[in-house]
């Protein structure tokens, strides 16, 4: 009789740890509610109880005694902060080994074709855990961009718009190197070879392209307005580029280009002054740098948006051809009372 008694005792014991150990399993195996892959991003100041919060509001963790058992047996000290990525697969058990180790999941980084730095590193800023300010100041230290190569006006050369895979967590430091990186991979001795062919320089060829971008958003046209303005280089013509005014007003709005904007007093004034203007007046594209490099051969000099508002240009060898173009879009935003 006693015997049974304790084969009871122990057999209910054993009831009791094999239905608390498959308790456990169940709570750590639980997947997270999430649909597809979800970033859980862990910043530097978050602590433990901000980690839980993020996995209830990020990852819609159903339960947080699964990861806090483990947080609880093994601890999850340093806390590496990073952007991890989780899905249907991923439970609290694979959580808590991931931020245990800090093995953080690459993000997407892209770089904007925008119109100055300030607001490209707004834009990285908001896809990486560093700030906007901390990159200007690193940026927009003269001494910096001397060191890696650059002054202040050419060094929107710097940057190829593009998307790039990075850890979250890259600080700016890094954020440039990986640039410069990029940078240097895209400008091969190819590229290199071809510039010069052309009597150019890498970041004359940008400039460029960055004017030729303002021109124009048609990509078929492109390397048309390209071939216009190396016309204009070869002819030393100033190049006489509208956006350039704009740029030095500082003024991106401005639809109608008056005579007293031509006066504007500053080197990106293509009207005042002949040849490129200092620096880049945006980050071109990847396409507008190759529709320089392969710009199309012809004899136009002179330009004039057509007057459909396509956002496409006449084109003219001759001034008076010129006048004649220019003459129709006048008339047009005239009637469309544009000023």
């Amino acid at each position: 009789m006693r015997k049974r008694y304790i084969f009871f005792i122990l057999g209910f014991i054993l009831i009791i740890l094999v239905t608390g150990i498959a308790g456990i399993v169940t709570v750590l195996n639980r997947p997270f509610q999430v649909e597809k892959g979800t970033y859980l991003y862990i910043d530097t100041d978050d602590n433990i109880d901000s980690i839980y919060h993020k996995l209830t509001t990020q990852l819609h963790a159903s339960t947080l005694k699964g990861i806090k058992l483990l947080v609880t047996v093994g601890g999850l000290d340093p806390i590496h902060p990073g952007a991890y990525q989780f899905g249907q697969a991923d439970n609290a058990l694979t959580a808590y080994r991931r931020l245990k180790a800090g093995a953080q999941t690459p993000v997407n980084l892209t770089i904007p074709s925008v119109r100055t730095v300030s607001k490209l590193l707004r834009t990285v800023s908001h896809q990486l855990m560093t700030d906007s300010a901390s990159l200007a100041r690193l940026l927009m230290d003269s001494t910096y961009c001397a060191q890696i190569g650059y002054t202040r006006e050419t060094l929107p050369c710097l940057f190829l718009p593009n998307t790039y895979e990075v850890y979250w967590t890259m600080t700016p430091e890094a954020f440039v190197k990986r640039m410069q990186k990029e940078h240097d991979r895209f400008w091969n001795e190819e590229r290199k070879a071809k510039a010069q062919s052309i009597g150019l320089t890498p970041e004359e060829v940008v400039t460029l392209a960055s004017i030729v971008e303002e021109e124009t958003a048609n990509n078929a046209e492109k390397p048309m307005v390209a071939g216009l303005y190396m016309n204009r280089l070869h002819a030393e013509m100033p190049l006489q580029a509208d956006p350039t005014v704009k740029f030095a007003l500082q003024d991106f709005g401005l639809r109608r280009i008056l005579h007293a904007h031509l006066e504007t007093e500053s080197p990106y004034n293509t009207y005042k002054h002949t040849g490129l203007p200092p620096g880049p007046i945006r980050i071109p594209s990847i396409q507008g740098i190759e529709s320089v490099l392969n710009y199309t051969r012809h004899d136009y000099l002179y330009m004039c948006a057509k007057e459909d508002f396509s956002g496409t240009h006449n084109f003219a060898a001759t001034f008076t051809q010129h006048l004649a173009n220019a003459r129709k879009y006048q008339q047009e935003l005239n009637r469309r009372k544009i000023k």
